[in-house]
This record gives C-alpha cells, sequence and structure tokens, in this order.
C-alpha cells in the first residue's frame, strides 16, 4: 500500500484516486451507515471538498482502499468554514453545536475529515496499516503548512485505533449518539505527530563499532 496527497491542484497527477475515494465514502456513509450527505447513485461529495480541502489517500494494486480529508480551522468558502465550526455555529442539522466545547480558528490547528478504509481490507494488520498511512499523510500535509494540532469528528472506536498506532489522541469534549448510525461520536485532538512506526523508519540508525577494526586499531597503537 501507498499513500498518495493532493489538493484539487494535483488532482489530474493521481488518475481516478480521487472519484475513487468519493465512491468509497459513498459506499461507507450512505450506503452502509445510512448518512443523510449529497450524493448520487455513484459518490459523495460535500460542501467541504473545495480548493481550500487537502487530501491523503492509501492505493493498493491501483485502487483506493482508504483516504481522509483535513483543512485549517482558519479556512472559509461561501458561507462555509470547516465542519466542526459549522456544526458550533448551528448550521448542521445532523451535528449537535455543543460537541465543540470552544469556537476553533487557528492556523496551528487542523480538522481532519471523512475518513474511510475499504471493506477490501479483511485482516486486522491491512486495515491498521491503512489507517496510519492515512493518518501519516494528513500530519505530513498539515505540518508542512504550520500545523501542530489535529482535530476530528469522529466514533469513540477510532480512539482506541489510533492509541494503538502510536498517536497521541485524546477526547476533547462530550460524545452523543449519532440519529442516524446508532454510533457514539465525539471530538478527538492529538499532537500533528507520526505514528510510532514512522518515527521508528526515520530515526537515525546507530551503528555499533566493527569489533574487527576496533581490534586492529588498538594493536597498532601497542
Amino acid at each position: 500500500m501507498e499513500n498518495h496527497r493532493f489538493d484539487f491542484s494535483g488532482l489530474h497527477l493521481h488518475g481516478r484516486a480521487f472519484y475513487e475515494f468519493l465512491a468509497l465514502r459513498k459506499q461507507v456513509f450512505v450506503d452502509e451507515l445510512g448518512w443523510d450527505v449529497p450524493h448520487n447513485a455513484e459518490v459523495e461529495m460535500d460542501q467541504y471538498d473545495t480548493p481550500l480541502a487537502q487530501y491523503s489517500l492509501v492505493m493498493k494494486n491501483g485502487r483506493v482502499v482508504g483516504g481522509a480529508r483535513a483543512m485549517a480551522t482558519t479556512v472559509a468558502w461561501g458561507e462555509h468554514t470547516y465542519m466542526l465550526r459549522d456544526a458550533y455555529s448551528g448550521k448542521l442539522r445532523h451535528i449537535p453545536g455543543h460537541i465543540m466545547t470552544v469556537d476553533i480558528a487557528a492556523p496551528h490547528v487542523w480538522e481532519c475529515t471523512r475518513l474511510v478504509v475499504s471493506d477490501e481490507l479483511t485482516t486486522h494488520a491491512e486495515r491498521s496499516e491503512c489507517l496510519r498511512l492515512i493518518v501519516d499523510g494528513l500530519v505530513e500535509t498539515a505540518r508542512a503548512q504550520g500545523a501542530s494540532e489535529m482535530i476530528c469528528l469522529s466514533s469513540m472506536l477510532l480512539m482506541r485505533a489510533l492509541r494503538q498506532l502510536g498517536y497521541g489522541v485524546e477526547k476533547a469534549g462530550p460524545t452523543y449518539v449519532n440519529g442516524e448510525d446508532g454510533r457514539v461520536y465525539g471530538v478527538l485532538r492529538m499532537p500533528a505527530d507520526y505514528s510510532t512506526a514512522r518515527k521508528a523508519a526515520s530515526a537515525p540508525v546507530v551503528r555499533l563499532p566493527d569489533l574487527a577494526a576496533r581490534k586492529a586499531e588498538l594493536a597498532e597503537a601497542v
């Protein structure tokens, strides 16, 4: 599996990836969870899919198997800002405003939304690796633009999965039961930092001294 990151200006560089991501969202959020969100027979796409959005997708064998969207909490596109702030302002009927305890609009805080992993990935190892690649991609994009913290509205099940991957995620505020899918949701927040595996892979390699060479050095010194 491999990670692909882009915004609207780079959609053409990734073939059908963006469209496949929208189709996967429709499959998960509309067909499986029954959400009342804008869609047609093929894809789901909402008011936050704009040139201000950044995407982190995961591909396997040339097909999208997971992805998510991110944007700064300072954005505005028409009458909309970002999802959680619009909920806080009472603009979104399916998300209660009290889910956000404070109004956040800060360049160092980014919001992540529409995270999906395909059912084509059937093993725990595959699904965990896909999630890690998605989130590490979001972190890389956000950090490159000055972010130090990330927030999202998610099922509480995601918090455990992210912690197992080494992300410092915490619940931020109250939870509520989604009337459309019956799941418990709340706001999660975490530092814009990589997974344990990503940090280990990028750590400098410390090599032990070559014992034979060291012995030779000592012999010459004597």
